[in-house]
């Protein structure tokens, strides 16, 4: 299931860094008097009454300014409310509600989006009260007063943010169809690749980075089945961004990640495995998606050898060592070279991240790893492991009652991975072991 995204809006130099830092927990975004300090979108991962969201930090928007720095912020932040789930519009209670506030507040009606008001850098509500009820003239329903530097009303108004998250009834009838991200820097093939599997040019496909620039969806039946595949635009490595808008891509990217089942991370053979690709793929690693990484342009590669493969093979597993699980074919979106196998990749990698292992088998397969190996110890108290149980999937996960929590180390964790890998493959997606202590909750 895929977290809710929530994004803050509103004029420059209203707090919205400010109030981003306190509702994540961390100093992220640079906070500074000059307007137009936040000029990249700035996202991370938070938590409140229980509801996990992405929450994303946005450029101040001047509906009207002629300014290029302030103008591509403006369109930045438009991307940051069609990707939201909800809008939190940030004012301030000091300039009072502003032209330029109308204007915001216009922009969010049309986008149809639920949105939360916060009037910032109310200090004292019962003296600033009357400042507070002007910013019912925006039409935005009722306004929340917030401190983002006291950090005082953020309860009230995140109570109100997370009752407009969207519901997930239907959400095990929507996980029968796998949902695939196709993901990679500008110009792999990305859109080549989702045009090939559709049959139809689609996507503009073209030799200019950066074409792409939506995440579309696409319903592709092969062999009486039902995929999703989400074509994104391409991430890049901000010094050689050039246009702005390529930028504004990566929430894009980061959202089809977060509601994918199964990233596909799109290598360039005739370029060979960067940094930046491993960038994209502990994002989905992260996430714990499913992997598949694609080799594409394999029949562009010059005086190929019966090693070449294998060399390529082994120098992307180097530089992508934290995902040994990571399925990988060499395929060409152009000819559709391989692009039958890929399909069957996903299938297996797909299963892989649903199967249950009864708690006895479970059992069965720890007893006989604890023949094997002994478990840790430290200062002469050895981990005890009681039993094992899975408790969910996607990816598999499962939770390891011991003794000692301090005793486990990441070599014996591996070890028991290694195991049940053995018996029961889990190709492409990764395994969470987690400890607990008898008695420990959660």
């Amino acid at each position: 299931m895929s977290r809710p995204i929530v994004a803050i809006v509103g004029r420059p130099n209203v707090g919205k860094s400010t109030l981003f830092n306190g509702l994540v927990g961390e100093r992220i975004s640079i906070v500074q008097d000059t307007p137009g300090v936040t000029r990249d979108r700035i996202y991370a991962q938070t938590d409140w009454a229980g509801k996990a969201f992405t929450l994303i930090d946005t450029g101040g928007i001047e509906p009207e300014s002629k300014d290029l720095i302030l103008s591509e912020m403006r369109d930045q932040a438009q991307i940051a409310i069609e990707t939201a789930d909800v809008i939190i519009f940030v004012t301030d209670v000091r300039q009072g509600a502003t032209d330029a506030d109308d204007k915001v507040a216009s922009m969010l009606r049309k986008s149809g989006k639920p949105c939360v008001l916060a009037v910032n850098k109310v200090d004292s509500f019962a003296k600033q009260q009357a400042d507070v009820y002007e910013f019912y003239n925006l039409g935005m329903g009722d306004p929340f007063p917030v401190s983002a530097t006291a950090k005082t009303g953020i309860g009230d108004l995140l109570d109100e943010v997370i009752s407009h998250f969207p519901e997930h009834e239907d959400a095990e009838d929507e996980d029968d169809i796998p949902k695939i991200a196709v993901v990679g820097k500008p110009n792999v093939g990305k859109s080549s690749l989702v045009n090939k599997l559709l049959g139809q040019s689609r996507m503009i496909v073209s030799d200019i980075a950066g074409t792409t620039r939506d995440a579309v969806d696409s319903t592709v039946r092969y062999n009486r089945k039902e995929y999703t595949f989400i074509d994104t635009a391409g991430l890049r490595r901000r010094s050689k961004v050039k246009e702005e808008i390529e930028r504004f891509s990566v929430i894009r990217t980061l959202a089809a990640v977060e509601r994918c089942d199964i990233a596909v991370i799109m290598i360039d053979a005739t370029e060979g495995v960067s940094e930046q690709d491993a960038k994209i793929a502990g994002l989905a690693h992260e996430k714990g998606k499913g992997i598949i990484i694609a080799v594409n342009k394999w029949d562009a590669v010059e005086d190929k050898t019966d090693k070449t493969m294998k060399e390529m093979t082994e120098e992307i597993k180097a530089v992508l060592s934290f995902i040994p699980y990571a399925e990988m074919i060499f395929i060409s979106a152009q000819t559709g070279q391989r692009i039958d196998k890929l399909f069957k990749l996903i299938d297996i990698v797909s299963e892989s991240r649903t199967v249950r292992v009864p708690t006895g088998v479970c059992n069965e397969i720890l007893t006989r790893a604890l023949t094997v190996q002994q478990t840790p110890q430290d200062k002469g108290k050895k981990l005890r492991i009681y039993y094992m149980t899975q408790v969910s999937v996607k990816p598999p996960t499962f939770v390891l009652f011991v003794n000692d929590k301090q005793l486990t180390h990441f070599s014996y964790t591996r070890f028991l991975e290694n195991r049940l890998r053995e018996v029961f493959g889990f190709r492409g997606t990764d395994i969470v072991l987690l400890y607990r202590e008898r008695g420990e909750k959660g």
